[in-house]
């Protein structure tokens, strides 16, 4: 069930960590929102078992289980799988289903998406996700929570009417629709969440600020490290452990997110979005945009404007 999310359809292998484990990005659809709705029904389609690898993934996911059996391993921590339970998979986390076929007995869903499916999330830097409302249930040391039972027949509910609308993307209002279900299944997994705040990483944090700080500038892992006293294999290593994405990988999240926003939302030139981002140049951005999301961002623009 743990890599319900990584469908051959709906992601690709982006790259491999240092220890093997792939991980997997979304395959941008034309004219789709990036949201993609997974159900697992091992009793209806019992020789459907996803395959029991361990994986990481570069978007957000959310499980939520009808009927389960077994376990999945989600960063290091064993978890059950019950009815009732709700996993929140940020961005980098392992997953290792080794339990996975246990799951004969198993239904569940798998939401996979990225911000820029829900407007409210759209433009937030990823650097602050964990500190988002909406996102609670992502939070380090967070991801998981629990239905009530009178609850889940609506969770299904939600899950299934958010599937049809992705189903045809083109009918009039999909858009509005999928983000609208999206954001109704955010707010109930962020209202699982504990109410009392997580403590922050305190390094992480300024790793974090100083990355905000000048990320529109060209500088550099190490440019970073250097900053805040550290040498960059050191601190590259610190944030991997502690969040799961190397430095550099969250130095050019935060670019890309900003190169989306602008996008978006204006009708600049790439050479000056490039510019505005830290970035070498048009060509340069163009690489970069299409080696992360699998499409210029030309076409994304276009694409997100069908849509939204």
């Amino acid at each position: 069930m743990g890599h319900s999310s990584v469908d051959a359809a709906r992601s690709v292998l982006g790259r491999v960590l240092p220890d093997g484990t792939p991980v997997y990005r979304r395959r941008e659809r034309p004219g789709v929102p990036p949201v993609s709705v997974t159900r697992f029904d091992a009793g209806a389609s019992p020789g459907g078992l996803p395959p029991e690898h361990r994986h990481a993934h570069d978007f957000l996911v959310l499980m939520h289980v009808e009927q389960g059996a077994g376990s999945v391993t989600i960063g290091g921590r064993e978890r059950s799988l019950r009815a009732g339970d709700v996993y929140a998979v940020p961005p980098g986390e392992v997953v290792d289903a080794a339990g996975v076929g246990e799951l004969a007995r198993g239904r569940a869903w798998s939401v996979a998406f990225t911000p820029d499916a829900v407007p409210a999330l759209a433009s937030v830097s990823p650097l602050t996700w964990e500190h988002h409302p909406l996102l609670a249930l992502f939070a380090p040391g967070v991801g998981h929570g629990r239905v009530a039972g009178p609850d889940r027949a609506r969770w299904s509910t939600w899950l299934a009417d958010l599937d049809a609308e992705l189903a045809d993307p083109g009918r009039l209002g999909a858009g509005e629709a999928v983000a609208s279900s999206l954001t109704r299944i955010l707010v109930a997994a962020a209202r699982l969440a504990p109410s009392a705040p997580v403590t922050p990483d305190p390094l992480v944090e300024r790793v974090f600020a100083r990355i905000e700080d000048t990320f529109h500038e060209p500088v550099s892992a190490a440019d970073v490290a250097r900053a805040l006293g550290y040498t960059p294999g050191h601190l590259t290593t610190v944030v991997r452990q502690r969040t799961g994405r190397p430095l550099l990988e969250w130095i050019t999240e935060r670019r890309l997110t900003e190169v989306r926003r602008l996008l978006r939302e204006t009708d600049l030139p790439l050479d000056v979005v490039a510019a505005r981002t830290g970035l070498r140049d048009a060509g340069y951005l163009v690489r970069r945009f299409r080696q992360r999301y699998g499409t210029t961002p030309q076409r994304w623009r276009r694409d997100r404007r069908t849509w939204s």
